[in-house]
């Protein structure tokens, strides 16, 4: 088995002694130079090592998003260790499970994050300004050793540390110095969590190529005008933003003046195209946290009749398949599950074997005996021209009323409507045995959607049981640490945030009278509204089963609980029962 000085190190050293007062990180409260980067990292080395760290060996560094999570993590790979980033504004219990699952070996933190890390029962060895000339010679290195684990939440509700190796980081780096053009010249931005995946790409290909990284403040990241002020100022010409960010980014004007030349983007669906005119290209990709980052990638080209974005294709050194559930592959335009191969791919899941038996399977389509793929659990279909579509997670399929329902097939459809920025659909419980689709939409600037217009775009391209219940107008979508969206942090629906239907309140029509009089009766208030909604004013679905009756009794049709659900609106379900009578008397 080869094996060579990792790549990263012996590049950062390299400019370390070229261009030693060059600028390796920004934070809001410190400036590195790379050689204060060099001697930082090389304390932290010489510290670890004589503890007796080294090959294989994990260390946690609890730091923030800032020059001190940097210089440790850099300290620990020139130990020849692997590190594991916690972010200290994860929950205490969060980060004492890491700690005790992951078993490290040391535990680094920055001076802010020591008491947290001491309540959680461990000694941290912290962060600071100690400089050393020389870090100790950790002797080469062999590709399938730890360089980083990342601990990711699951379908079990446990999290999870992926072993990522020096082999798939340097396939990581090269790819991007290569695909990217970067260069000592550019200027990189940090925007991503600590313990999400994507710090890794951040921080170590701008930095191997001579870059500087600004570290993004924390008050800019959910402030998307802001964001953009400060990428313009600061010269900004590469960076990372989760998807859900690049969406409303895509939305704004930016100067012509601006150095940015590549708007990075993944972590989760990409629904829409960049508007002609940007000055910059947008780049979609995807990847899971076992495969080192990106598996695929692509430039998104501009304009609104292109349909959804792809993923792109696989980066260098990785393979993607597009496979059955027996492991065949699929006919190019065939929905699969996406199995990864190639250099990427990681080592497994620390301490869960059974586990990484099950998800790390052996690679039936390459000649090396040893190699493996990553079943990732998504499904895609590869296009004729190479690039894949993703077409979301098997596990996001959700029951509605019986049918099973692709929400990221809603989500689609809503982002293409005028107005609609980004979007998130859910299916929730009315606590009575019964489910509901849920749409969230963020508008535009200056636009205020409404729900009857949104429903009839929707029910032009999809079937009625697709039709959500409801549409509730939120500012922003909330985010996991990961940079998806976080379905559970979505509000639940009130009056307050749900949208109206597109007709102003008015007199009702006698049907509507008697119908309103009905929902009045069983909700016990006393009044409802033409406009107001079933749901809203305290029905669920038991109730619903005896409006439905109700309804059957005064006006002598069936119209179906689903129709409710799909109708909740005094309105909207009178033309239902309109439409029903029509029909009787047709057939009559």
């Amino acid at each position: 088995m080869r094996q060579q000085r990792p790549l990263v190190i012996s590049a950062i050293g390299a400019r370390a002694s070229a261009a030693p007062d060059a600028v390796a990180i920004v934070d809001p409260g410190a400036v590195l130079t790379f050689r204060d980067l060099q001697r930082r990292a090389n304390a932290v080395a010489t510290a670890l090592r004589s503890r007796g760290v080294g090959a294989d060996d994990v260390v946690a560094v609890v730091a923030p998003r800032s020059a001190a999570l940097v210089a440790g993590a850099l300290g620990v790979l020139e130990a020849g260790a692997a590190y594991l980033p916690i972010d200290p504004d994860s929950p205490r219990d969060r980060v004492a499970f890491l700690l005790r699952d992951a078993r490290p070996a040391a535990v680094l933190a920055a001076a802010a994050a020591a008491e947290l890390v001491a309540s959680c029962g461990v000694a941290a060895s912290i962060i600071g300004d100690d400089e050393a000339d020389a870090a100790p010679d950790a002797g080469n290195i062999a590709p399938s050793r730890l360089a980083y684990v990342i601990y990711t939440s699951g379908s079990t509700g446990r999290p999870k540390g992926v072993e990522l190796t020096h082999g798939g980081l340097e396939n990581l780096v090269r790819w991007h110095l290569r695909a990217f053009g970067v260069g000592p010249a550019d200027r990189a931005i940090q925007y991503a969590s600590p313990g999400f995946d994507a710090t890794v790409w951040e921080l170590w290909p701008a930095l191997a190529a001579g870059a500087g990284v600004a570290v993004v403040p924390d008050d800019l990241r959910a402030a998307p005008e802001a964001l953009r002020d400060w990428i313009v100022a600061r010269g900004i010409t590469i960076g990372f933003v989760p998807t859900p960010v690049a969406e409303r980014l895509l939305t704004l004007p930016w100067p012509p003046s601006t150095r940015l030349r590549f708007l990075l983007t993944g972590a989760d669906t990409l629904h829409r195209r960049p508007p002609a005119g940007l000055p910059f290209a947008l780049v979609n990709n995807y990847g899971p946290t076992e495969c080192t980052v990106v598996a695929t990638s692509g430039i998104v080209e501009p304009g609104e009749g292109g349909g959804r974005p792809t993923i792109g294709r696989p980066v260098d050194g990785v393979t993607v398949h597009v496979l059955d559930r027996f492991m065949r592959p699929v006919d190019d335009g065939e929905m699969g599950e996406l199995y990864i191969g190639g250099r990427a791919v990681g080592r497994g899941y620390r301490h869960r074997p059974e586990l990484t038996a099950e998800r790390f399977v052996p690679d039936p389509f390459s000649a090396d005996p040893g190699a493996r793929l990553y079943r990732t659990g998504d499904l895609g279909r590869r296009l004729p021209g190479g690039d894949i579509a993703f077409d979301g997670r098997a596990d996001e399929q959700v029951k509605v009323r019986g049918f099973r329902v692709e929400t990221a097939e809603i989500v689609a459809a809503l982002d293409a409507q005028p107005g609609v920025v980004a979007s998130a659909v859910a299916a929730r419980d009315d606590g009575h045995g019964d489910r509901r689709l849920i749409a969230y939409v963020v508008p535009a600037p200056g636009v205020a959607p409404r729900a009857g217009a949104l429903r009839e775009a929707l029910a032009a391209t999809l079937p009625d049981y697709m039709l959500p219940s409801l549409f509730i107008a939120v500012a922003a979508l909330p985010l996991s640490a990961s940079g998806k969206v976080d379905r559970d942090a979505l509000p639940e629906p009130d009056a307050g945030n749900v949208l109206r239907e597109e007709t102003p309140s008015r007199e009702p029509t006698p049907l509507e009278a008697r119908l309103a009089s009905i929902v009045a009766s069983l909700l016990d208030v006393d009044r409802v509204g033409v406009d107001d909604n079933f749901f809203l004013l305290g029905g669920h679905s038991l109730l619903g089963t005896q409006l439905i009756a109700r309804v059957r009794q005064t006006f002598g049709v069936d119209v179906g609980l689903r129709a409710l659900f799909d109708q909740p609106t005094v309105a909207a379900l009178a033309a239902e029962i309109e439409r029903a009578i029509e029909a009787r008397l047709e057939a009559a």
